[in-house]
């Protein structure tokens, strides 16, 4: 395997060593395992880059609570 440096900070190398599960698993490891967890597309056609980001930031948005309801939408548009 071929190897090369990546510039990470500090707080996301240790967010990184959080998922090792053995001493010995590599950080190479640990992100393909993570990647792996986007899907790659469905019956209608592989995702592209920009769709997979796209995923994993609506995640992300409704983890930390920046999304909004269909009612809150409603209401912002007069429509109910």
């Amino acid at each position: 395997m071929q190897n090369t440096t990546i510039q990470i900070n500090k707080a996301t190398r240790a967010r990184l060593q959080e998922f090792r599960i053995g001493k010995r698993e590599t950080y190479d490891e640990i992100l393909n395992v993570l990647m792996d967890l986007v899907p790659n597309g469905d019956d209608e056609g592989e995702y592209t880059p920009e769709f997979k980001m796209a995923i994993i930031r609506g995640i992300l948005d409704i983890k930390h609570g920046r999304t909004r309801t269909l009612e809150q939408v409603e209401k912002e548009l007069g429509l109910s």
